[in-house]
């Protein structure tokens, strides 16, 4: 009789999980043709038109292990730069300074990008090499989110991929009537404070620096 698992969920479903490509492919059809042609290894003049419109970028990465990390990136409309077609430069505006992107970047040489537009169902899939740039005149003209950075995000594309707008419109991502209420899900200070298992700091404290820190958001 086999023993009860006593690990997390992921240690039971894990041991009769997928692991060949033959065998994921059965469970799916297989793509349609344009789903395959509309992937390119350059930016055209309509998906340069949609990284000037966001404001939103989702930044993957991975450290030399293969650790994961996907951290959000956001700015006014343009704040990521096409240098040209194949290039694309991020400013790296303030934040929690763990630099775990950056790092991943430095370690692995490697990113992918999501882009999002508010009110817009259509996403923008880039990935390729990535460098971290401190070049002076680069990061002069970075200045869409309030100064020049201390670095820059530069991607040098392999893939570019628009996505269809099916997990926005599953999600309701832009229709208010399908949001949950703010009092249906913690706040942001209740889940900061839980991750910081510091008893001697309260609510307050928390919403006290989270509000400070949003008055220096550029810095």
């Amino acid at each position: 009789m086999a023993k009860p698992l006593t690990g997390s969920a992921f240690d039971s479903l894990r041991l009769d999980a997928v692991t060949d490509q033959e065998a994921l492919r059965r469970v799916y059809e297989l793509p349609k043709d344009t789903a395959v042609r509309k992937q390119m290894t350059e930016l055209t003049e309509q998906t340069r038109r949609l990284i000037g419109c966001s404001s939103l970028v989702l930044v993957a990465s991975a450290d030399a292990e293969g650790n994961c990390d996907v951290s959000p990136r956001g700015g006014p409309a343009g704040f990521v730069s096409v240098l040209d077609a194949r290039t694309v430069a991020i400013p790296d505006a303030t934040g929690n300074k763990r630099l775990d992107t950056l790092r991943n970047v430095v370690a692995t040489g490697r990113a992918g990008l999501l882009f999002v537009v508010p009110g817009r169902t259509t996403t923008l899939r880039v990935n390729g090499r990535a460098c971290v740039s401190t070049r002076p005149e680069l990061l002069a003209r970075l200045t869409a989110v309030g100064k020049p950075p201390g670095s820059a995000l530069v991607v040098g594309i392999e893939e570019v991929y628009p996505h269809c707008p099916k997990s926005l419109l599953r999600g309701g991502a832009w229709k208010p009537e399908q949001w949950l209420p703010a009092d249906a899900q913690p706040t942001s200070a209740e889940v900061t404070l839980a991750q910081l298992r510091m008893p001697e700091l309260t609510i307050a404290d928390i919403e006290r620096a989270e509000a400070d820190s949003l008055k220096y958001r550029y810095e």
